[in-house]
């Protein structure tokens, strides 16, 4: 009886190894943004880089240069202090499908981790996060990368490993947005789920806020050339 079950151990690890990525949980449980010892005096020192060849932890723009010149690197940005990578980035190495995406300055980025939920969440929202619960913009099934790994050990019905042929490039494009932007420009407009929506006060920062229209000061109209009065006989 315990032959069989770790056997079964065995084989439920192996069936998750083959789903998951070897670098995926350092890189979730990687802190960002601390200062780079070896270069502490230097303006880029912030380490905000991950190898995804040596997935031994975060280092900054310098220690690329000399100590992953030739490997798989990846940035992580930061919005409301969380940890955000850019979609054009991790959807080269990860499969991204089921997890909500955002825009922010222009760049679609998804979140790294769960976050705390805001206290001005939409209450009644047809789309939350099958794990955590957050409120979703779009029709995914994750906030971000952490809750699909949970999800994908509880339930086993996701994959961050990319499928081969046609459906590797499908599931690609449906993680990346819901509607492709028209041939008149790539506007945040081409999303009018994101751009329509009301969104708590945490993630307004996401969003290009449209600017106040010009105002233009009233000039005195000039007024016309008097004419005198006609001379009386």
């Amino acid at each position: 009886m315990n032959f069989f079950v770790t056997f079964l151990g065995s084989n439920l690890k192996q069936e998750e190894e083959m789903l998951v990525p070897s670098w995926l949980e350092s890189l979730l449980s990687t802190a960002f943004f601390s200062i780079c010892p070896a270069h502490r005096d230097a303006p880029r020192s912030e380490c905000n880089m991950y190898c995804l060849d040596c997935h031994n932890g975060a280092f900054c723009f310098y220690c690329r240069s000399s100590r992953h010149k030739d490997h798989q690197v990846i940035q992580i940005r930061r919005s409301s202090y969380h940890d955000v990578v850019r979609v054009n980035e991790i959807q080269k190495v990860l499969d991204i499908t089921g997890v909500q995406t955002y825009v922010i300055n222009s760049a679609r980025v998804l979140f790294l981790n769960e976050r705390p939920q805001p206290k001005t969440a939409v209450k009644g929202s047809s789309h939350i996060c099958e794990i955590c619960g957050r409120s979703l913009l779009d029709p995914f099934r994750f906030c971000s990368l952490g809750c699909k790994l949970v999800g994908l050990k509880k339930n086993g019905d996701a994959s961050f490993i990319f499928k081969t042929g046609e459906e590797n490039e499908e599931g690609r494009r449906e993680g990346i947005a819901i509607r492709l932007p028209s041939k008149e420009g790539d506007h945040q407009e081409q999303f009018p789920s994101e751009a329509t929506m009301q969104h708590p006060q945490e993630e307004q920062d996401m969003y290009q806020s449209t600017p106040p229209p010009p105002q233009y000061s009233r000039s005195r109209r000039r007024k016309g050339i008097p004419h005198r009065a006609p001379l009386g006989p």
